[in-house]
C-alpha cells in the first residue's frame, strides 16, 4: 500500500532521485482523513444499502417520489458546501468545519429512528445527513491538497478513496449482518449505525491536523503559501500581505477560465448520474433478487471500486487526470446499457458492479485532483466547493428527471435515455476541458 505517517509532503523528503520522489508515500494528515471516511462510510451505507428497500418496497414509494428523495439524499443542501468551503477558507478552520459536517452526518442516523413512516420526516432527516456531508466534503479534501504536493495528488486522493471504499465495502456487510441477527428491524441498523459514525468524529478529533504537514513548521502551506495571520490598517490580511478571503473574491472563481469550465464540465457530469439505488433497485427487479440479498449490491461495486481506486489515482498522475475521467463515465455509460441489454443472471449482476465500482474509482477523486493545481491554495477549499455543488445540483436535477423517465417510460427505456445522456454529456466535457494549453489535462513531468 501507498501508506505511511510520514509528517512531511514527498516534495519535502530528501532528494534520491526521481523514481524515489516518484514512489514517496502519502502524508500522515492523509492517511487519518482516509482512516475518518472509511469509518465514515461503515456508517453511512449501512443505511444506503437498506434505504432504498425501505422507501420502495416498505413504504410503496413510487419512482418519481423516491427520485425526489434520492435527489434530496446528494442534491438539495448542495449550496451549503459553498457556505462549508467559504467558511473553512475565511477562518482557515478546516477541521472544524469538516468536523461539524461529520457529526451532523451522524446525529442523522438516529433521526431516522424518530421519522418512523413519515415521508416528509425521512426527506427532513435525509436533508440533515446531505447538509453534513455537504459541509464537510471541500474542507476534507482540501486539506488533502494542501497535505500533498501538486505531482502527487493523483496517488493521494486515489489512497484516499481506496480507504474511503473498504467502509463503503464493510457497511452493506455490516447492514446485512444486523439484518441477518436481528431480522427486518431496519431500527438496529440506524442505531448500529450512528454508533460507528460517532467514532468517526473521535478519530477526527484525536489525529486529523487542523495545518497540513509542513504548514505548522515554516508557515507556509505545500505549495508555498503563507498562512500567518495579520493586520494591516484594520484590514485582515494573510502571511503573504493579501486580504482574507471575502465572499466577492470566492465567487469571483467563476469568471476565471479554468474553475468555470471544471464547475461547467461537474455540472455536466452530474446530470447524467441516477444515483446507486435506482442501479440495485434496476437489478433487483431485472434478477428477482431477494431482499435479503439486496445490501451485497453495494458490496460488490465497493470491492470493485477498492481494488481499482489506488490504481487509477496513480494513472491519472502518469498520463492525465482528465482521460481517467472520461474513461470513468464511459464504464457508466456502459453500466447503463447493460442494465437494458441482453445479458442476464450471475454475468450481468458482475459485470454491472464491478463498471460501476470502475466508474467511481475513476472519477471521485481524480475530478478533485484535476481541479486542485488550478485553483489558488487560499480559495481551494472554496472552489472545490463549487465543483462539488455544481455535481450535486445537477444530479438532484437528474434523480428527478430519471424518476419520470421511469414512469412514463418504464425503466428500460429511461436507463437507455440515460446511457444516452452520459455519451453527450462527455462529449461536452471534452470541449470544455481538453484544449492541450489547458492545465487541467497535463501530464506530470516524470
Amino acid at each position: 500500500m501507498y501508506l505511511s505517517t510520514v509528517s512531511r509532503p514527498a516534495a519535502e523528503e530528501p532528494d534520491s532521485g526521481p523514481r524515489r520522489r516518484r514512489l514517496a508515500l502519502v502524508s500522515g494528515n492523509v492517511v487519518a482523513l482516509g482512516t475518518v471516511s472509511l469509518i465514515t462510510d461503515v456508517s453511512a451505507e449501512m443505511v444506503a444499502a437498506v434505504l432504498p428497500l425501505y422507501l420502495v418496497l416498505g413504504l410503496h414509494l413510487s419512482p418519481v417520489a423516491f427520485g425526489v428523495l434520492d435527489g434530496v439524499h446528494t442534491g438539495a443542501t448542495a449550496l451549503l458546501r459553498v457556505v462549508g468551503g467559504f467558511a473553512a477558507d475565511r477562518f482557515r478552520r478546516r477541521k472544524l468545519i469538516a468536523g461539524i459536517g461529520y457529526t451532523l452526518s451522524a446525529v442523522a442516523k438516529l433521526g431516522l429512528l424518530l421519522a418512523g413512516r413519515s415521508i416528509p420526516a425521512i426527506g427532513a432527516v435525509i436533508a440533515v445527513d446531505r447538509i453534513g456531508k455537504g459541509v464537510r466534503s471541500a474542507p476534507r479534501d482540501a486539506l488533502i491538497t494542501l497535505s500533498t504536493p501538486p505531482e502527487a495528488l493523483g496517488r493521494a486522493f486515489g489512497v484516499h478513496r481506496a480507504m474511503d471504499s473498504v467502509g463503503a465495502f464493510l457497511g452493506p456487510l455490516a447492514a446485512f449482518a444486523v439484518l441477518l441477527v436481528v431480522g427486518q428491524s431496519y431500527d438496529a441498523v440506524f442505531v448500529t449505525s450512528f454508533c460507528i459514525a460517532a467514532l468517526a468524529v473521535v478519530v477526527l478529533v484525536l489525529f486529523v491536523r487542523e495545518r497540513p504537514p509542513g504548514e505548522a513548521a515554516n508557515g507556509k502551506t505545500a505549495d508555498g503559501t503563507a498562512v500567518d495571520g495579520k493586520t494591516v490598517d484594520g484590514t485582515a490580511v494573510d502571511g503573504s500581505g493579501d486580504p482574507t478571503v471575502s465572499v466577492r473574491e470566492a465567487f469571483g472563481l467563476l469568471r476565471g477560465g479554468p474553475a468555470r469550465r471544471l464547475v461547467l464540465a461537474a455540472a455536466m457530469l452530474g446530470l447524467a448520474t441516477i444515483g446507486d439505488g435506482f442501479v440495485y433497485l434496476l437489478l433487483q427487479r431485472r434478477e428477482d433478487l431477494g431482499l435479503r440479498w439486496f445490501p451485497l449490491l453495494a458490496v460488490g461495486t465497493s470491492l470493485a471500486y477498492l481494488l481499482l481506486a489506488a490504481p487509477l489515482g496513480i494513472l491519472a498522475d502518469r498520463i492525465g487526470r482528465l482521460p481517467v475521467v472520461i474513461g470513468g463515465y464511459t464504464a457508466l455509460g456502459a453500466t447503463y446499457l447493460l442494465l437494458a441489454g441482453p445479458v442476464d443472471g450471475w454475468p450481468l449482476i458482475a459485470l454491472t458492479l464491478a463498471l460501476y465500482g470502475a466508474f467511481y474509482a475513476a472519477t471521485d477523486g481524480v475530478l478533485i485532483a484535476l481541479a486542485g493545481p488550478v485553483l489558488p491554495a487560499r480559495l481551494r477549499t472554496t472552489g472545490i466547493a463549487l465543483v462539488q455543488t455544481g455535481q450535486a445540483l445537477a444530479y438532484l436535477v437528474s434523480s428527478v428527471l430519471f424518476g419520470l423517465a421511469w414512469q412514463a417510460w418504464g425503466p428500460e427505456n429511461a436507463v437507455r435515455a440515460a446511457a444516452v445522456a452520459v455519451a453527450g454529456v462527455l462529449v461536452g466535457t471534452l470541449l470544455l476541458l481538453a484544449s492541450p494549453s489547458r492545465p487541467t489535462t497535463r501530464k506530470v513531468p516524470r
